[in-house]
């Protein structure tokens, strides 16, 4: 009996000094980026008007622009501000191994990601669509079903498609700018993303439509920090109140999105003032 029990004991001991450890490092974590004087932001660098370069190679983009505020507010100054690119795929093991303070690409609250990092409050909702050539014979989503249907690892139409139609044959790509370049050459028959995203890449490449259904529920997108880090996600989340006050992320959807997007759209269709969800 007395060798079951410290059985039991030892694991639950590793388990308490573990989840104490990561309590730890999560307290002063404003402390540590104020005295390194620098935020590090996971950003894309292909997905317009989120994130992308311009042709004078800076960083810019609605989620990139929101960073560097957060870069002001903290520090001081919005140039103190590192950006790193991530792929779909490398956002949650680049907070994970601590590469960057906070994910802002673009990244889609799910339960599963819930699991291993923690989102703040959120910023914008999106839904999954799907995008295909004008002359396309495809006109629902069932019709892909015999069809190559293009994603990019590690996205939220990746993990819905691969979840809801296993049977499906998908062509993965680790880029965004690699999915919407095999969609043009005629690789797959249809390029499964956010709708912001096709939206903007749509009108900037005529003889192409979005199919009407959506891949799933609406959802928010939220900035992420890692697993454990209430410091850092209960200042986002002040942050964003706070900006909700001045209209900040509508300034950014004048900027960046609104041209986007048909001239109906209603903004509040789009962001999330306040990190208000409602």
């Amino acid at each position: 009996m007395v060798k079951l029990k410290s059985a039991l004991v030892f694991p639950l001991l590793a388990v308490g000094l573990l989840i104490g450890s990561a309590a730890a490092h999560a307290e002063g974590y404003l402390d540590k980026i104020k005295a390194r004087d620098k935020l590090i932001v996971g950003v894309f660098s292909d997905k317009p008007p989120f994130g992308f370069v311009n042709e004078q190679g800076d960083y810019v983009g609605f989620d990139t622009d929101l960073g560097r505020r957060f870069a002001k507010d903290l520090l001081g100054d919005e140039k103190k501000i590192e950006f790193v690119v991530v792929e779909p795929a490398s956002r949650i093991p680049f907070l994970q191994s601590d590469k960057v303070d906070l994910i802002l690409a673009n990244m889609t609250v799910t339960p599963e990601r819930a699991q291993v990092v923690d989102f703040t409050n959120p910023n914008l909702r999106v839904a999954v669509q799907a995008l295909v050539p004008e002359k396309s014979t495809v006109q629902r989503l069932d019709d892909l079903a015999s069809k190559t249907v293009i994603v990019t690892a590690g996205t939220t139409a990746d993990v819905w498609l691969t979840k809801n139609h296993p049977d499906w044959k998908l062509l993965k790509f680790e880029k965004n700018s690699e999915s919407l370049q095999a969609l043009a050459n005629g690789r797959g028959d249809a390029y499964a993303q956010d709708n912001l995203v096709l939206f903007g890449w749509a009108k900037q490449n005529p003889g192409y439509r979005l199919l009407p259904q959506k891949l799933g529920d609406e959802a928010p997108i939220a900035p992420a920090v890692k697993k454990g880090n209430a410091e850092l996600q209960q200042w986002v989340n002040t942050e964003l109140a706070s900006l909700g006050k001045e209209k900040y992320l509508l300034k950014l959807y004048d900027q960046y999105v609104r041209a986007q997007l048909a001239a109906d759209t209603d903004p509040a269709a789009v962001i999330v003032e306040g990190g208000d969800w409602k």
